[in-house]
């Protein structure tokens, strides 16, 4: 347990940052699962998830084009 008040503080902001990044990141990964599975709605929606989970900076960039470029690849194969 921290002493330090700023310690405390800064503890405090981490617990409140790494749920809200949890929510990015739980969501982009459910929205490729869903791709998977063939269950996604559209590849706009599962681009908009990817694209807001790296404008968070919950996944890099490049990271965030591999992905859509994966997700495209998989709906390809399914039709």
């Amino acid at each position: 347990m921290p002493i330090i008040k700023s310690a405390i503080k800064k503890q405090r902001q981490d617990v409140k940052r790494t749920s809200a990044n949890k929510k990015y990141d739980h969501e982009f990964k459910k929205a490729l699962r869903d791709v998977r599975k063939g269950t996604a709605k559209s590849l706009t929606e599962v681009y908009s998830k990817i694209d807001k989970a790296a404008k968070k900076n919950v996944i890099h960039k490049k990271k965030a084009s591999r992905l859509k470029s994966l997700a495209s690849r998989m709906l390809n194969r399914a039709k």
